[in-house]
C-alpha cells in the first residue's frame, strides 16, 4: 500500500510538472504569435514600416474587360507589402546595415515591378497601355518616399469628417426588377439580395476609410469597379436560381454599376 501511494504521488507530481511545462510552452508560443502578427509590434521591433507609392490612383480609366484582372493585381500589391512588413518584424536585428535593402526592399521592388507590369498589360489589351508606372515599384522604410509619390499606407481616418466628405454609394434596386420568384428559389434569391446589401455596406465603409487617398480615379478603380464585379456575379446567381424553375430574367446585368 505505501508503495502504491508513493506511485500515485509521483504520478500526480509528474502530471503537474508536465502541465506546467505545457502552459509555459503555450505562453511562449502566444507571445511569439502575437509579436509576429501585430502591426504595432512590427513598428516597435523594426523602428518603422515599409511605405510604397499608391498604384490605383495613378491608373487611367480601366476598361470593363480588364477590371477583374487589375483588381487582383492591386490586391496582390497589398499582400506583397504586408508580407514585407511582416518580414521586417521577424528579421529585426539581423544582418548588417544593408540587410533591409538587400533582403526585403529589393525583392519587394522586383515583385511590385512584375505586378505593376501585369496591370499595365491588362489595361493595354483593351485600351491605351499606361506608361511610366515602373517608377511606382520602389518602396522605402519609415515612410520616406524618394519619388514623392503617394504612400499606399493610408493615414488614420477621422470617421466623422470622412463620412461627410466621402458621400455615399448608390446602386440600382434589384429586388423591384425581379419577376415572380418560384417557391423553390426564394431562399437562394433572398440570400443573394442580402449579399447585395452587404456589398454596398462594405463599399460605403471603404469609401469612408480611404477618404483622401489616391487621385481622381481612385474611387472608380478601387471601390466602384470591384463592387460592380461582385454585383454582376451575385445578380447572375439570382437570375440562375429563378431560371431553374421559371423563365430566366434577362438584362439584370444593367443593374450592376453603382455611382457615388
Amino acid at each position: 500500500m505505501p508503495a502504491t501511494g508513493g506511485r500515485h504521488r509521483l504520478s500526480r507530481r509528474t502530471k503537474i510538472a508536465t502541465a506546467a511545462l505545457g502552459l509555459g510552452i503555450a505562453a511562449g508560443a502566444l507571445v511569439i504569435a502575437t509579436t509576429v502578427g501585430d502591426p504595432g509590434a512590427a513598428n516597435a521591433a523594426s523602428g518603422g514600416q515599409i511605405s510604397c507609392p499608391d498604384v490605383a490612383s495613378r491608373l487611367p480609366a480601366i476598361p470593363a474587360q480588364a477590371q477583374a484582372e487589375v483588381q487582383r493585381n492591386l490586391q496582390l500589391l497589398n499582400t506583397q507589402l504586408s508580407e514585407a512588413n511582416n518580414r521586417l518584424v521577424t528579421t529585426a536585428g539581423q544582418g548588417g546595415p544593408n540587410f533591409v535593402q538587400n533582403a526585403i526592399l529589393g525583392p519587394l521592388q522586383d515583385k511590385r515591378a512584375s505586378t505593376i507590369d501585369r496591370i499595365a498589360i491588362a489595361i493595354g489589351r483593351q485600351g491605351e497601355k499606361p506608361q511610366n508606372l515602373g517608377g511606382l515599384a520602389a518602396c522605402s522604410l519609415g515612410g520616406q518616399s524618394g519619388s514623392g509619390a503617394a504612400s499606399s499606407q493610408a493615414p488614420a481616418p477621422a470617421p466623422a469628417q470622412n463620412t461627410a466628405a466621402a458621400g455615399q454609394i448608390s446602386c440600382p434596386d434589384v429586388e423591384s426588377r425581379l419577376p415572380a420568384i418560384p417557391a423553390q428559389a426564394q431562399a437562394e434569391v433572398q440570400r443573394n439580395l442580402d449579399l447585395l446589401d452587404t456589398q454596398i455596406a462594405e463599399a460605403n465603409n471603404r469609401l469612408v476609410t480611404s477618404a483622401g487617398e489616391g487621385g481622381p480615379n481612385f474611387v472608380q478603380n478601387a471601390i466602384l469597379g470591384p463592387l460592380e464585379d461582385k454585383r454582376v456575379a451575385t445578380i447572375n446567381r439570382i437570375a440562375t436560381a429563378i431560371g431553374r424553375n421559371a423563365a430566366k430574367p434577362q438584362g439584370l446585368d444593367a443593374l450592376a454599376p453603382c455611382t457615388r
